[in-house]
């Protein structure tokens, strides 16, 4: 089982700018608030070894940290002929292959 200390957390402010709100990545329907950042992300990391400890009990899949994750630096990706065709002009207008056009985009 993984720790919730490997999961991947934000906090930021909410909107009046009254109280800090938590949220973990690999867990989106998760979101603890407090009037502090400490308060907000500690809340939120006990949170998730509640739900945690309660998946592992019921016998389901947790979701593996992506800290954990293997990534290979490829992504296929899928657009119609009319975007390929705009990225295509755009990336030999500028002198660059798409894989750098599209990499300088994210």
């Amino acid at each position: 089982m993984y720790n919730a200390d490997e999961y991947n957390y934000h906090v930021v402010r909410d909107a009046e700018g009254k109280a800090f709100i938590a949220t973990v990545v690999e867990f989106p329907s998760l979101s603890n608030i407090d009037d502090n950042q400490i308060g907000a992300l500690t809340g939120m990391v006990d949170l998730v070894s509640f739900i945690l400890a309660d998946m592992k009990e019921n016998g389901e899949e947790i979701p593996t940290p992506l800290t954990r994750r293997r990534f290979s630096g490829k992504i296929s990706l899928r657009m119609t002929p009319e975007q390929h065709r705009r990225v295509a002009t755009e990336a030999t207008e500028q002198g660059i292959s798409i894989n750098q056009l599209l990499v300088s985009r994210i």
